[in-house]
């Protein structure tokens, strides 16, 4: 799917085309005013009032209707230059964009975008007439916050996509819906993977299938880790203000913790990543350069305070576990660390069938340290990145990078051709001064080491919400909750050896469970096929007569007869090779 908001041309395409869809609604709704129209990934919005009025998605083809009538009129899109008096009475009447001139400096440039009838503010740029707006199509209508604030008026937020072709077009929509089948918050609550409470809003409640889900992949990442050197670790979920102060936290991401004042007045904070708590590892005894590289990693609980809006299923919240890792190295260790960081990503997200596209995010505004360092450090990620990929095979994303130091942002792109952020590698030379660790060189000195931030999966609650639209529900028999459901055609003459079939699966370790529900069989197979379970086995009179099993695969028709004992080998094979 095509990320409209990083596409120059069709970004401007598409909010040229929300400036249409405006257009068209205050011709339909003469009272309507407008807050603000950006593009994003799947296209663009624009919020508005339109006071009594509601704007259903049976709506949509009367707006369009309007907004094709317009374009074929072929008006040529103007831009006007104001000063704030200016604006100030143009728009005297719309208490929206009063809001928005209001802000601005007194001696600011303001512009705004005339088509016909229709005058906008707006920063631009446009198309240069209506006429190149043809190939749209309006996705969904929802309520939306004044200002993204609760404490405000609900407004009117309507979503749609513009393309400039047809064809492109068709391809998006497509995409759309088939992401809709996949959506993982759809999905989640189909298959009991987790679900969210209000009373702890953006905190996913993992249930008992999404947890055998979320064991799984921490035992694998434990056993992968383990065997490559590093040594897991937990520390605690609150730590008092001195820590984050320390770090640079408090004055960098204050705003983005939960923070509270415990009975003898101390302020803590709940942890927002695990990097001090590592810190304290590493201090808690004296290091020598022979005991480097350390990795100590972890997959405890981190909080982060996300504003309501930007809450989004498991993909965006606000209590999520991070199998974080951070590895104190010496300088001469550091292009073989985060080459070999990069090769455990490959192996960890090739079995997924998930490619990524490394991002060297350099130096941000508010960097903490001295810029020789900064420019130090980015020129040894740059090094390993050339080396590894070349230098058409990453993306430079300036001024992205942590505040303590530039990092490597593994991107990865799903089956719908999104891109989503997951792994991440920092190569930081602040923190190590702030809590002034060192090591015992071979010289007897005390030298400082580097610390590298990582993670691979990112947030496993992400992780597993990716994966559910990856797998579109359906996942590698590895992973999957529902291995195997045991069906006897008849609870009167084959429950029993329904039973004894349950119990060697399980004995062998595989995820199987009987479905002995008083139900005809067709509609207990129709139902574990809409449960996404891998296999069904069917037990009637013949299998019950031979001691065999007769299997179906889930997409398929076709059922094949396996001895009881061939079953389980071609279970555990598959799970063993993690085959997809």
């Amino acid at each position: 799917m095509i990320n409209i908001k990083e596409n120059e041309q069709l970004s401007i395409l598409n909010h040229s085309c929300a400036h249409l869809m405006a257009q068209a609604i205050k011709h339909l709704y003469p009272h309507a005013k407008f807050w603000v129209g950006p593009v994003v990934e799947d296209g663009f919005y624009y919020d508005m009032d339109l006071g009594n009025d509601v704007i259903k998605e049976e709506d949509f083809p009367i707006i369009e209707k309007e907004m094709k009538k317009i374009s074929k009129d072929g008006k040529r899109i103007v831009r006007i230059e104001l000063t704030k008096e200016e604006a100030l009475e143009m728009f005297k009447d719309d208490e929206y964009k009063l809001d928005l001139i209001e802000n601005l400096p007194i001696d600011a440039t303001i512009t705004a975008y005339r088509q016909g009838d229709y005058t906008d503010l707006c920063r631009g740029p446009h198309v240069e007439s209506v006429k190149e707006i043809k190939y749209f199509k309006l996705l969904k209508a929802s309520g939306a916050y004044y200002k993204g604030d609760s404490k405000n008026k609900m407004l009117q937020r309507v979503y749609g996509v513009c393309f400039y072709s047809q064809e492109d077009l068709d391809k998006q929509l497509y995409l759309i819906e088939e992401a809709k089948k996949r959506d993982h918050r759809k999905l989640g609550k189909e298959l009991e993977l987790f679900m969210f409470d209000e009373t702890a809003p953006g905190m996913p409640y993992m249930l008992p299938n999404g947890l055998i889900m979320y064991n799984t992949l921490v035992d694998f990442w434990r056993k992968e880790h383990l065997a490559n050197g590093y040594q897991e670790f937990s520390a605690p979920m609150l730590n008092m203000a001195t820590l984050w102060q320390t770090s640079g936290h408090w004055d960098h991401y204050k705003d983005d913790m939960f923070v509270l004042e415990d009975t003898d007045g101390v302020m803590q904070a709940l942890k927002p990543m695990s990097c001090p708590n590592s810190i304290l590892v590493y201090k808690n005894k004296i290091r020598s350069y022979k005991d480097l590289p350390l990795r100590f990693c972890d997959v405890d609980a981190i909080h982060r305070n996300e504003g309501a809006a930007s809450l989004h299923g498991l993909l965006r919240v606000r209590v999520f576990h991070q199998d974080d890792s951070h590895n104190f190295i010496r300088q001469d260790q550091i292009f073989d660390e985060i080459t070999s960081i990069l090769q455990m990503a490959k192996r960890f997200y090739d079995i997924f069938g998930l490619t990524f596209t490394p991002y060297l995010s350099t130096r941000p505004e508010d960097y903490m340290g001295e810029l020789e360092k900064w420019n130090d450090a980015e020129a040894k990620l740059t090094e390993v990145l050339e080396k590894n990929f070349g230098h058409d095979g990453y993306v430079l994303n300036p001024g992205d990078g942590a505040f303590y130091g530039p990092k490597i942002d593994l991107k990865m792109q799903d089956a719908l051709g999104r891109e989503w952020q997951m792994g991440t590698i920092q190569l930081d030379y602040q923190l190590p001064e702030r809590f002034d660790i060192t090591y015992v060189a071979a010289n007897g000195e005390k030298v400082r080491p580097v610390m590298v931030h990582r993670t691979i999966y990112g947030s496993l609650e992400r992780f597993i919400g990716l994966l559910i639209e990856q797998f579109a529900g359906h996942f590698p028999l590895w992973i999957a909750p529902r291995q195997v459901s045991i069906l006897p055609v008849s609870n009167e003459y084959h429950l029993e050896y329904a039973k004894k079939v349950l119990q060697s699966l399980k004995d062998a370790n595989i995820r199987a469970e009987l479905d002995d529900r008083e139900e005809k069989l067709g509609y207990r197979i129709r139902d574990n096929q809409i449960k996404k379970v891998n296999y069904q086995v069917v037990l009637g009179d013949a299998e019950k007569e031979s001691g065999t099993v007769k299997v179906r695969k889930y997409g398929s028709q076709e059922q094949i007869s396996y001895t009881l004992d061939e079953f389980i080998k071609l279970l555990q094979d598959e799970i063993n090779t993690k085959a997809r």
